[in-house]
């Protein structure tokens, strides 16, 4: 019955969306390593799911650039250089000069303080994260912040590219600061400092400390170059790895 075709997509594009959402966690968080390799089976195993949401959800990671695909060998962890972080970092600051362009040429209205409430909580909890070196607690709330703040003040895609380039940034730097010794140190934390300037509809500022936050990140890939910090190890074996919660059951509600 049509009715049943259309749960059944219902379900598997769902379960599509939470393995996407579960593996680029472990990457984010390190424990899938750049260049580590893996099957689909693999993954729909360690899931308890069927191969095909598995197969199109590391397609779609795979189009976001943080996975490369094999025919012969399934998929693995892309492995970004410094060049590519610096690439990703002068990308987000020549939009983001463009979006300030346009908004000062139209004279857009600053988003409302209500509209900024979540903002600022998610602008708290990342500078408070950053200021302890919590990692972890660090990448979630840092990418919330920018999307939520993006999507406020540019247009969807506009938004979503800089959130793509963000999470690569991520991806390249978190094998990295998981070893630096002055972790805390290379940790930005003017979260606050953008709300406040955005609530204020102060354009000057909001642009001075973007600024000071693409130059902090460029700072920190001349420091990998002028002498790298060892990045964590370069994979580990399946079995070895920590199995990450089992994707609910995702049954349309009736």
């Amino acid at each position: 019955m049509p009715g049943n075709a259309s749960a059944t997509a219902v379900t598997r594009s769902t379960l599509r969306q939470q393995i996407a959402d579960a593996l680029r966690d472990e990457v984010l968080a390190g424990r899938l390593q750049p260049g580590q390799e893996f099957t689909v089976k693999q993954i729909a195993d360690q899931y308890g799911v069927s191969a095909t949401p598995v197969r199109e959800a590391l397609v779609d990671l795979s189009a976001q650039g943080l996975l490369e695909s094999d025919q012969h060998r399934g998929f693995k962890v892309h492995r970004f250089s410094v060049e590519d972080y610096r690439t990703m970092v002068e990308a987000r600051s020549m939009v983001v000069d463009g979006v300030f362009r346009q908004r000062t040429e139209r004279g857009s209205a600053a988003p409302g303080v209500s509209a900024l409430l979540s903002v600022r909580r998610r602008a708290e909890e990342a500078a408070r994260a950053a200021r302890a070196g919590d990692l972890d607690i660090l990448i979630g709330y840092d990418l919330r912040f920018w999307r939520e703040l993006g999507a406020l003040v540019t247009n969807h895609y506009i938004s979503e590219f800089l959130h793509r380039l963000r999470v690569q940034a991520w991806v390249f730097a978190v094998p990295y600061l998981r070893s630096d010794p002055e972790l805390s140190e290379w940790l930005w934390s003017g979260h606050e400092k953008v709300v406040d300037a955005v609530t204020h509809g102060d354009a000057e500022v909001v642009r001075r400390e973007i600024h000071a936050y693409n130059a902090h990140a460029l700072a920190w890939a001349d420091r990998l170059e002028r002498g790298p910090v060892p990045a964590a190890g370069s994979g580990f074996a399946t079995d070895d790895r920590p199995a990450p919660a089992r994707i609910p059951d995702a049954r349309p509600e009736r």
